[in-house]
Parts: structure tokens; sequence; C-alpha cells
């Protein structure tokens, strides 16, 4: 007899999509899908509110300069980021580094925060934002909800009970967080445009970091590249087929859209997919098959050459070494 799980298992192999894009009028399709998503995201839900920006330090480092600030995402609810600038760069491009299903965004910054972590190595591929400096990007990293200081603990991210009160409220962990990064342009378009070239916003995340820059860039046309890593493969092979984090889970989105289609909708931005041809969670083989849905919209739209795949030689995580001359060539920054 089977278990639940393999039937429903059974029903995502056979699962076609609804809503998915099959041809015909892009740009109506585009405006549909990206309404349906943010409702399944429960982004309808949200309320925009005044960011309150408040200061809490900058400090001036060897090669960049950093300032902490905190802002309003919502009503009664604040989040945290870092602004790095690289020492002598007039108005650098900027990248937004959401560090992956971890313990928060000090990895990002090559940091500890909770007693008995490793020190991480600047030189690691997880290190985004002193990786973005030394490539002349400003980072800005911004710690999202139940991570580090926004609900994580020494032991890791504190998502489940957050996602379960989410989900009764007709919201989404995800949406959550693409909410903040949302709100996080809207801080940088208005309070850094002096210091940043707000033209040239980027978005990079590997796994939980990667899953927010996909759906983010699928609904918010102000970044202009996105670089999901370790994050993109079919739902029936990937957070359908085995144990992820309930932070990963949109309820009813395989129904509707397949995540190809959240590259498709992201068009016409500059696109970076990255995936480990040995990543267990997000296999290669779905990896390619999201990839070539999305990347399919851009060649019909005249702009293959904007939408690129990276496949790095081992397993879940960012490849930078692979991955940051395809940023400057995408750019020309």
């Amino acid at each position: 007899m089977k278990t639940a799980y393999q039937y429903n298992k059974e029903l995502m192999k056979d699962i076609v999509p609804s809503m998915s894009y099959t041809g015909g009028d892009f740009n109506e399709w585009k405006i549909k899908a990206r309404q349906k998503l943010s409702s399944l995201l429960g982004i309808d839900r949200f309320e925009k509110t005044l960011p309150g920006l408040e200061f809490e330090f900058e400090e001036k480092h060897e090669d960049f300069t950093e300032t902490r600030f905190t802002f309003n995402t919502e009503n009664g609810f604040r989040s945290v980021a870092h602004l790095l600038i690289p020492n002598g760069v007039e108005k650098p491009p900027v990248m937004i580094c959401l560090q992956g299903h971890s313990k928060g965004m000090h990895v990002s910054l090559g940091r500890t925060r909770f007693e008995g972590e490793e020190q991480p190595d600047i030189s690691d591929d997880k290190v985004f934002a002193i990786r973005a400096i030394r490539e002349g990007f400003a980072a800005v990293v911004l710690e999202q909800r139940n991570f580090g200081e926004l609900g994580g603990s020494k032991n890791g991210p504190g998502c489940y009970d957050s996602t379960m009160t989410a989900l009764l409220l007709g919201r989404t962990t995800l949406g959550e967080r693409v909410w903040d990064i949302m709100r996080l342009i809207d801080v940088i378009e208005t309070s850094f445009e002096d210091k940043v070239d707000i033209n040239c916003i980027c978005c990079m995340g590997n796994s939980g970091g990667g899953t927010a820059t996909a759906y983010t860039a699928a609904l918010d046309d102000r970044i202009k590249l996105a670089m999901p890593s370790s994050a993109m493969s079919t739902y029936k092979d990937s957070i359908g087929a085995m144990y992820h984090c309930s932070c990963n889970y949109v309820p009813g989105v395989a129904a509707w859209f397949e995540m190809g289609d959240l590259i498709a909708m992201a068009y016409p931005k500059l696109y970076i997919q990255v995936s480990g041809n040995q990543d267990p969670i997000f296999p290669l083989d779905g990896a390619r098959s999201v990839f070539e849905k999305g990347k399919s919209v851009y060649r019909s739209m005249g702009d293959g050459n904007k939408c690129m795949m990276v496949e790095g030689d081992g397993g879940h995580r960012f490849y930078a070494d692979d991955s940051w001359p395809i940023v400057h060539k995408l750019t020309g920054r």
C-alpha cells in the first residue's frame, strides 16, 4: 500500500501546470502570470509603509565603507541590511546579496555571529559581499526573515513556526522575503541614489537566497540582473521529491507554474542561472529543463544572449569564479 507522500509525489510527476507559458501573446501572459504568482505568494495581503530608515553606523575599512541600516518593510516589522561601497569606485552598480539557508547574513560578510561558529574564509564562494566589492560592485546584504537577526539562532534558521503561522494568514515565508527585497530596492532608490547606480541593481543568492532571488526577479523589473544559484530545478525533481525546509513551499504553485516560468516572467532582465552538476537537492536534469523553458522565451524575443546558465563542477553551492565573468559581460560593468 502506498503512503500518502508516495501518492502525492506520483501526482507531482504527472501534473501539467495550467498557467505555464506555451506560446501566444507573451506580454498578456506575463501580466496575468505575475498577478497569479503574487496572489499565491500572499503578496496581495501586504501593505507598503514608510521605510522609517535609521542608520546605525558607518565604518571605513581598508577596501570599502560599510553602512548598517534598518527600515520598515511592513507596519510593525523592521528589516536590517548592510551597504558596502568599494573605495575608489564612483556610483558603482549594486548587488543585493541574499544568504542561503544558513545562520544569517553575516556569512555573506565573512563574519561570525554566534558562539562556536567557525570564522569564514573571505575567499569562500559563500562570502558574497566581499566578492562583490572586489568585483567593483556595491554589496547590499539583507537579513532574510527567519535567518540570523530576524528569527535564526546558533542552530540555524527558524523557519517552521513562522511559515506555518504565515500560511494561516494567507501569506508565505517566501512572499515575505520577496516583499522585503522589494522594499529594500525602494530604500536603495530613494536613499542611496547619490552613492550607487540605481539603474544597475542586481540580485543574487544561493539556495534559499537563490529561491528568493528567482521569485523577486519574476515580479520586479527594477532588478537589472538576477543570479539565482543552487535553487532552480523542476518542482517534481526538487522540493516535491525530497525533504526541504518549509520556507520553500508556496501552496498551489506547481498546479499553475513550473520554475521555468519564473525565468520567463523575469524577461527582459539579464539572467544567470547557476547550478552544480552534482547538486543532490536541485538536480541538474531538472535545472537544465527549467533553464531551457525560460531561455526559450528570451530566444523568441531575439534576446537569447541575455539568459545564460553556469554549470559548476560540484554540489550545492555558488560558483563565483565561473559566474562573475558573466555578470561583467552581461552588464558591461
